[in-house]
């Protein structure tokens, strides 16, 4: 009788815990946060001693899908997922300009002033999240102005 008890104990533990990964995948699905190191190495299990995939530059948005603390298990803007130690990640926003070309207005606004265009792959700072379909951003440079959001990855 006392190892049925244990059993069943054990056996609500584990039910308990899948229950809270799954509501923590769910809740950190639309997570994002940058890589707050220069070269920061990605792998394919949640070790240092896992296959090394990938590194990344500093400032480079990804998306929370898995967060164990010490180990985050990452999406990139290409739908890859690795794991990152969460120490190389900070909060701070970032986007990643994924068309060809993205122009950066002066204000929310097609024909506003044309501040610069940026072409694929550049990364700014995000300022303030998309309130309609722009979004204010600021480039490494200084500039500050506002993007489409659908020429974006990391809103």
């Amino acid at each position: 009788m006392h190892n049925l008890t244990k059993v069943m104990q054990y056996t609500i533990k584990v039910g308990l815990l899948c229950v809270g990964l799954l509501l923590a995948i769910h809740v950190n699905a639309l997570e994002f946060r940058s890589v707050a190191i220069n070269k920061a190495v990605l792998y394919d299990a949640p070790s240092t001693e896992a296959k090394k995939v990938y590194v990344i530059a500093s400032g480079y948005p990804v998306e929370v899908i898995v967060n164990l603390g010490e180990w985050i298990k990452i999406r990139d803007h290409f739908g890859s997922l690795s794991w990152i130690q969460g120490k190389q990640l900070s909060p701070k926003r970032m986007a990643l300009i994924v068309n060809d070309k993205a122009e950066l207005k002066q204000a929310e606004a097609e024909d506003a002033a044309l501040l610069a265009t940026f072409e694929k792959d550049v990364v700014v700072e995000l300022v303030s999240g998309p309130k309609s379909e722009w979004v204010k951003v600021k480039h490494r440079d200084g500039l500050t102005g506002f993007i489409r959001s659908n020429a974006l990855w990391g809103i």
